[in-house]
């Protein structure tokens, strides 16, 4: 990282104020649910990202994941009883 930062401050015409730390970037990818029910079971109250994400928690193969945001919970159509769920990772 510190060739990174020494290149970019010998550059000629860059504004050295500017520049900041390098740094890795971070990996962001998701994961997509489907066919999931968009109701609770035997009510009419919708799943919610909490209960989504305790599910997620609990599986071993997600371990050593990190959630990057709320998962977002979409009903498949408006006459669908089935949910699609993104969730980055």
């Amino acid at each position: 990282m510190s060739t990174i930062e020494k290149v970019l401050k010998e550059a000629k015409n860059v504004n050295r104020d500017l520049i900041e730390s390098p740094r890795l970037p971070q990996s962001k990818s998701y994961l997509k649910i489907l066919g999931l029910p968009y109701y609770l079971e035997n009510t009419n109250n919708p799943i919610t990202s909490e209960l989504v994400e305790g599910v997620i928690k609990e599986s071993h193969i997600f371990n050593d994941v990190t959630l990057a945001s709320k998962s977002r919970i979409i009903k498949a159509s408006s006459n669908s009883d089935s949910a699609v769920i993104w969730i980055d990772i």
